[in-house]
């Protein structure tokens, strides 16, 4: 389960981005995707602000992939619980990894 962060999202939008992701998992996992989107968010707005942008960050949940069988065929109540949300940073170019370690350096030395 993946989606690509799009910074111009407005509040409508992102709001149906977690519903699809969240629709039929359990409370618990709900609440677990809920905040790894909220954590990617408030990460790429520091990042904005900080004059870096990673091209590719998204959630992902990925017990789903983990509980899927040969056949394509997975156990719902496996699918639907609750484990973890992963916030996946992707890849980023050497110039964008050197001044994300710029940024961090900054910010420790505070």
């Amino acid at each position: 389960m993946t989606s690509q962060q799009h910074p111009n999202l407005d509040d409508d939008a992102r709001r149906n981005e977690v519903r699809g992701w969240t629709e039929g998992r359990t409370a618990a996992g709900a609440a677990k995707i809920r905040e790894a989107v909220a954590a990617r968010d408030a990460l790429a707005d520091a990042l904005t602000r900080a004059g870096i942008q990673l091209p590719a960050m998204d959630v992902r949940t990925p017990w789903r992939d983990a509980m899927e069988g040969g056949d394509g065929e997975h156990d719902s109540d496996s699918a639907r619980a609750a484990r973890y949300a992963l916030v996946h940073l992707g890849v980023c170019s050497a110039s964008v990894a050197f001044a994300l370690a710029a940024v961090i350096t900054r910010g420790a030395d505070r």
